[in-house]
């Protein structure tokens, strides 16, 4: 009782993280200006029409939602936790029902009302405090296979289905790898860690390889010189993008890359566009402003004295870490491309205002902690 009370004794919040998270912001905005600008006047006529749409449908409710967490006390997020992540769950099966919207493929989008938005960038929110609260409620879900690894296999697998439907494969890879280390971070049994690994392993693989568009994206990665018109053309225009920059880029708006020939510029590829523009330099200061963020956000979680809070900071800081490298990784040729988002940055309202709520509650852990 000791213990929960002292949790309320309210502390200053930590201002590096908030700095941090507002100055990537406004740089996502400035170089989503960018980028969208000839895109934006092409299809619209407003070279502003996307920056306008990110801040009206990202920025605002970002704000407001960053606001609201950062004051509201964490542990009462236990008690909505499995409303929330089943709430959600109810979302993503709405998105294969005339509520869902059907774009370039994919069926990612819901419509409610007048507002649209994807379900499975909840799902970051949701489903990182599902686990975190569930795991954090019993020590017998951490050492008992049959209450513990047997149900953690069980929501993993409904949520992976659920995306690879959609499909959204790599965000259901990093949804649940930031689970995975949630589970081995409470002190679950290293035979179960390596249970899940394994068998979420032999599913990717086998999903990749029955789809012939997921298996294009790991042969184009081993040899991107084949079918450099077809399948390996993004990661080729992508990496020319990323070389014109040299040291100190060729200025802001001044890429031409964007225009005609790299796909998604204001997608999964903006960091091509920033490497362009705004060369070594100017990406290696963004990259280290994400390390300095996660870092700190791993320092916070060492801090907490109580599991929830800790495995909530340690959920969050893998998912942003994660997705940061998925996307810098994919577009820079370390790893296959994926079409995930890069956090804070890439055009997406829901995604933008998510990750502010995230953050929202990375500085409320941090007041009572």
């Amino acid at each position: 009782m000791f213990g929960l009370k002292s949790l309320k004794i309210k502390n200053k919040p930590d201002f590096l993280v908030m700095v941090i998270v507002f100055v990537i912001i406004g740089f996502g905005l400035i170089m989503l200006s960018s980028a969208s600008s000839d895109l934006a006047k092409i299809e619209f006529g407003d070279s502003y029409f996307y920056l306008k749409h990110q801040i009206l449908f990202g920025l605002i409710p970002g704000i407001i939602l960053f606001f609201l967490a950062s004051n509201f006390y964490y542990q009462n997020y236990k008690k909505f936790a499995i409303i929330l992540f089943a709430l959600n769950i109810l979302l993503l099966i709405l998105i294969f029902s005339p509520l869902g919207v059907v774009s370039g493929g994919a069926t990612r989008w819901l419509t409610l009302g007048p507002i649209t938005f994807q379900p499975s960038e909840l799902l970051k929110f949701s489903f990182i405090v599902y686990i975190a609260a569930w795991l954090s409620g019993s020590q017998k879900r951490k050492n008992n296979f049959w209450e513990g690894c047997a149900p953690f296999l069980i929501i993993c697998g409904l949520v992976g289905f659920l995306l690879l439907i959609q499909p959204a494969t790599s965000t259901a890879g990093i949804l649940i790898l930031s689970a995975l280390i949630v589970y081995f971070a409470s002190g679950a049994r290293i035979s179960y860690i390596l249970v899940t690994f394994i068998l979420g392993l032999i599913l990717f693989l086998t999903v990749s390889y029955l789809t012939p568009y997921r298996w294009q994206r790991i042969t184009s990665f081993i040899d991107p010189t084949q079918n450099t018109q077809s399948s390996s053309y993004h990661i080729n225009q992508a990496l020319i993008a990323i070389g014109s920059g040299n040291l100190s880029g060729v200025g802001f708006g001044q890429s031409t890359t964007k225009i005609h020939y790299l796909p998604e510029p204001i997608g999964d590829s903006i960091f091509a566009v920033i490497a362009e523009e705004m060369g070594f330099i100017g990406s290696s200061a963004l990259i280290l402003g994400f390390l300095v963020l996660i870092t700190r956000i791993f320092i916070l979680a060492r801090k907490t004295i109580d599991q929830f809070g800790q495995l909530l900071l340690t959920g969050f800081g893998v998912l942003i870490g994660m997705q940061f490298f998925v996307n810098v990784g994919a577009i820079s040729g370390i790893i296959p491309l994926t079409g995930i988002a890069l956090p804070f940055i890439s055009y997406g309202g829901t995604s933008l205002a998510v990750f502010m709520l995230i953050s929202g509650i990375i500085i409320n852990i941090s007041k009572y902690n």
